[in-house]
């Protein structure tokens, strides 16, 4: 019986041994060894919140605002909580994509929503003056390729917010009969416009109407 004892014995601390070999003895000194990459992405919740944060440089949000431009949509914010700029931006885009469109083809309804009245009839009146030359546009926007905001205020309840445009557009004009006289569709070519929209806050109406138009 001893000897059978002391047999389990000498096992017991042969496996102890051999377990301390393998799973070593932690000091609180070691270096941990970092989780695979696959294994940090499927567990984001556990990340540091600082981690979670895109940086600067990689978020549209803030690649979208001019420096400059900050204090001003701040105030825009201030003064109407509800306002989103990722929103505004992109509502911004469409709205440049529907006036070139309406103005291209002659679309005097659409611009009377899109905006305001002294800009709709500067572009009512170059619709009218290219209809009279029997000028026809056939232009395509072929993509925008930079919406930034440069500039934002706000003064009482009105506010205005600037944004400039890098946009990619094949531009040709056709007279009565059809014949090409100017551009090409095979080549865009680049524009740089500066567009103000203007809304006034807490107002029934939520559309921002463009308000002034210029070359950047």
């Amino acid at each position: 019986m001893l000897v059978y004892i002391v047999i389990l014995a000498m096992v017991a601390v042969f496996l102890g041994l051999r377990l301390y070999a393998v799973l070593g003895k932690r000091t609180g000194h070691e270096q941990v060894i970092s989780k695979p990459a696959e294994e940090r992405i499927a567990a984001p919740a556990a990340m540091p919140r600082v981690i979670e944060q895109a940086p600067e440089a990689r978020d549209p949000a803030r690649q979208a605002i001019e420096t400059r431009a900050q204090s001003g949509l701040r105030a825009v914010i201030a003064a109407d909580p509800t306002f989103d700029v990722a929103g505004f931006v992109d509502g911004a885009k469409n709205a440049y994509r529907m006036i070139l469109e309406a103005y291209w083809k002659g679309d005097e309804e659409t611009l009377v929503w899109l905006a305001d009245e002294h800009v709709r009839d500067a572009f009512v009146d170059a619709i009218r003056a290219r209809a009279e030359a029997g000028h026809v546009l056939d232009n395509r926007l072929v993509s925008i390729e930079r919406a930034q905001i440069v500039d934002a205020s706000v003064e009482g309840r009105a506010a205005r917010i600037t944004v400039a445009f890098d946009a990619d557009i094949a531009a040709v004009t056709r007279d009565a009969e059809g014949n090409v006289i100017a551009g090409s569709l095979s080549d865009a070519v680049e524009t740089h416009d500066v567009w103000v929209f203007a809304r006034t806050l807490k107002s029934s109406d939520p559309n921002w109407k463009l308000a002034d138009t210029d070359e950047a």
